[in-house]
């Protein structure tokens, strides 16, 4: 299995923060979408949410989605969508 390089993408958040997207884990049918904190620093500010698949790659355990392919994909409106629902990558200290 190679291995696929690391794609990322600018999302302006709702509070004026430009956020680092990347898509995580992807697998037949999902993938973790995360936001990385502009600070960066550590990773505490950090948040994710799930992206579910739809179509013939979700019902195949052997396939695999592709990371690039699921950040290009999502529309602008949707990665807002995905910020709102998206939780804390750490707990609160």
């Amino acid at each position: 299995m190679k291995k696929e390089k690391l794609v990322m993408r600018d999302f302006h958040g709702p509070a004026g923060l430009d956020w680092r997207v990347t898509v995580m884990l992807p697998s037949h049918s999902s993938a973790m979408l995360v936001f990385q904190h502009p600070d960066g620093t550590s990773s505490r500010g950090d948040r994710y949410a799930w992206i579910n698949a739809h179509g013939s790659t979700a019902s195949d355990p052997r396939e695999r989605l592709s990371a690039a392919q699921v950040l290009q994909a999502l529309p602008d409106a949707e990665v807002a969508r995905l910020f709102r629902r998206s939780m804390p990558i750490s707990k609160a200290l």
